[in-house]
């Protein structure tokens, strides 16, 4: 079953050492509890044995070596201290995506679906929201999530932390059960000592060092302590080198301590009952992972479902969808102003003429500020629009995609879900907005490239901050850097601010608002407005519509890239 070697974890990359060349074993078809300290590296040791955090030394699983935590994924299941379920799922919901993800077929689904929600008790709460469950409910939620994959071998991280004592024993119940009955093997951080009789097999750490394996009356023994709530205040009355060496001492003294290694059966077995009757679990012969577009389908169609059950995101995402084109229209509510074509007698033969002709200046620079005004204002929006679509988007759920990939979870299929997520939504928004001020403001010129260049604008701007959201370590550092990208656009775009000729094309190519103005503009390169704006330019480059929409696509690809390069990088849960 699950061991290691010589393990060893620092803080930090060079920092000092939260665990030093820790050897440990764990009982297999067992309740195994591993128990120390606040902050002794239990949870740490857990994890680098699986792989989760950089560590160097050993690990293995059945004999063979773990060099990744995807090579577990169906072997070793892990319930993190606190639920990664979402709550707004209900407790059917949440088991069926799980399954949806992991396990082919609908037939196997539905019946390992009814087999988890028999096994964890929660049947007649399969309606209810996650946010409802109790705690007790939650753990045993957690445990049921990991049991639709039926690994031989679970890692629970304080399944039993903060519960009542007549929850804590329900628990602890469950587990043996699912030992006596299917053969499992848990291995539980706990902290409640009194519970220690629960166990078969007890591992102690203190101060990143294991001090002692073995079965609770050997440990009483072992630390000369009548119960083991006296067990720490032993174990403080001398240095971890002491107990190190004490407990390198007693294995050479007792070689069989590790008794499975002696058993008559297939070489890891503890004596506990082989599988008999019961709830079945185990996946077909054969069975194998479902494909990424059966993930990515599974994930969209729960992304859509959290959008309408979220109210209060929903409630947001619907303001400033349907909000801002508003406040934009409010500035030419009657449409454009007509532009006046510009005299051919450009003879001024009295003052008259003259004042005609300066009365006409006016009014078509004042026609071409506004349109130009509107069309940023709108692109700016726009950007707004994207950064609240992409902005917290992967950062806010990082543990929960980080707990799914452990089971399976293809990084392409999440990144593909985000994409297209991301995307509908601002095609809606781009949509929306040009259509909108478009029919009321009366903007001159093609429907299609303008609505074409609206969405772009909003598609690459969402998934530019969708990219942040990847890469950074949390959703509100993301969001905020999305804004402060939105706060730049209009003085970088150098529309509005005419930026130093040498950092014209340093920033613009990099400016969403300035392409989506841009081409927005030159799509009525043949209307008067755009010659009574280009009048008052004052030489500034227009870059045409089909340049416009190509960087904006480009922005969206280097997006993308960054978004890959996020999510296929492994993170600490």
């Amino acid at each position: 079953m699950l061991r290691c070697k010589n393990l060893t974890v620092r803080a930090a990359g060079d920092g000092p050492e939260i665990l030093s060349n820790v050897d440990a074993e764990f009982c297999p078809r067992a309740l195994n509890a591993v128990i120390g300290p606040s902050g002794c590296g239990k949870t740490t040791l857990m994890k680098a044995i699986m792989r989760l955090i950089p560590s160097s030394g050993e690990a293995f699983l059945d004999g063979h070596p773990i060099a990744d935590p995807g090579e577990l994924a169906g072997r070793v299941g892990f319930a993190p201290q606190f639920t990664t379920a979402i709550p707004q799922l209900t407790v059917e919901e949440t088991f069926r995506t799980a399954l949806d993800l992991t396990v082919p077929g609908t037939e196997e689904k539905n019946r390992r679906l009814n087999a988890v929600l028999d096994i964890t008790g929660l049947g007649e709460h399969r309606e209810k929201r996650v946010s409802a469950l109790s705690g007790g409910q939650l753990r045993r939620l957690g445990l049921g999530v990991e049991l639709t994959l039926d690994p031989a071998c679970m890692v629970c991280d304080e399944v039993t932390s903060g519960l009542d004592p007549n929850s804590e024993s329900q628990i602890l119940e469950l587990l043996r059960q699912l030992v006596v009955d299917r053969g499992k093997t848990f291995v539980c951080i706990i902290h409640n000592l009194a519970k220690l009789d629960s166990f078969d097999w007890v591992t102690v750490i203190h101060l990143g060092v294991v001090i002692f394996q073995g079965t609770l009356p050997q440990l009483l023994a072992y630390f000369e302590v009548p119960d083991a709530l006296r067990l720490y205040d032993k174990m403080n009355e001398y240095s971890p080198e002491f107990w190190r060496e004490r407990w390198a001492d007693f294995l050479k003294k007792n070689p069989a301590h590790f008794y499975w290694h002696t058993a008559p059966s297939s070489g890891e077995s503890s004596g506990t009952p082989a599988p008999a009757g019961g709830t079945e679990l185990s996946r077909s012969p054969g069975a194998g992972m479902p494909g990424l577009v059966s993930q990515f389908i599974t994930l969209l169609r729960r992304r859509f479902l959290l959008f309408k059950r979220d109210t209060g995101y929903l409630a947001l995402t619907m303001a400033i969808t349907f909000g801002f084109p508003l406040i934009v229209v409010i500035f030419a509510i009657n449409g454009l102003p007509n532009v006046p074509e510009v005299p051919l007698d450009r003879v001024l033969a009295s003052m008259e003429a003259f004042r005609q002709a300066v009365e006409v200046q006016r009014t078509r620079m004042e026609a071409g500020s506004l349109a130009s005004g509107l069309i940023m204002f709108q692109v700016i929006l726009l950007t707004l629009m994207g950064a609240n679509n992409g902005g917290r988007e992967i950062a806010a759920e990082r543990t929960l995609y980080e707990k799914e990939r452990l089971t399976g979870l293809r990084p392409g299929a999440y990144v593909l879900s985000k994409i297209v997520f991301v995307s509908i939504v601002a095609c809606f928004q781009g949509v929306w907005m040009a259509a909108f001020v478009k029919g009321i403001c009366q903007f001159p010129g093609p429907w299609d490239l303008q609505l074409l260049t609206m969405i772009s604008v909003c598609v690459s701007m969402s998934i530019v901050c969708l990219a942040f959201s990847a890469v950074m370590q949390s959703a509100e550092k993301a969001s905020l850097l999305s804004i402060y990208l939105v706060g730049f656009q209009i003085p970088l775009s150098g529309v509005v601010l005419a930026l130093p000729p040498a950092l014209v094309w340093v920033c613009r190519p990099f400016i969403n608002a300035y392409w989506g103005w841009a081409g927005f503009m030159r799509s009525m390169h043949a209307e008067r407005i755009y010659d009574a704006y280009s009048e008052t330019a004052l030489g500034m480059s227009i870059a045409d519509s089909q340049t416009a929409n190509i960087v904006l696509f480009l922005q969206a690809l280097t997006g993308i890239a960054f978004i890959m390069a996020g999510c296929f990088r492994r993170r600490p849960l």
